[in-house]
């Protein structure tokens, strides 16, 4: 089970990297930063196809990004599905 632990822990990592994201897109000063910029590097290879396909919703000047809230919920499935595939193949293997 330690694989399936450590899978679990790097997707919950990833997942944190994805909130930090929501919260420094609050800041746009947080976007100059090391940190930042690192937080961006990670996270936009995954939210970028949600953006490409889910277009903003934009009230006068103002723009929200609901293709995050997508991506969010779209995470939560992909998490599940892979620890549910990689316990049932473990198994099948009789690794765990």
């Amino acid at each position: 089970m330690l694989i399936i632990s450590t899978i679990s822990w790097l997707l919950n990592l990833y997942w944190y990297f994805i909130l930090a994201r929501i919260l420094i897109s609050w800041f746009p000063d947080v976007y100059e930063t090391g940190i930042g910029r690192f937080i961006v590097r990670v996270t936009e290879p995954y939210l970028a196809p949600f953006r490409r396909y889910i277009p903003a919703l934009r009230f006068n000047a103002v723009s929200i990004d609901i293709s995050v809230i997508v991506a969010i919920f779209a995470y939560y499935f992909i998490e599940d599905a892979v620890l549910f595939i990689l316990t049932y193949v473990l198994q099948l293997f009789g690794l765990s």
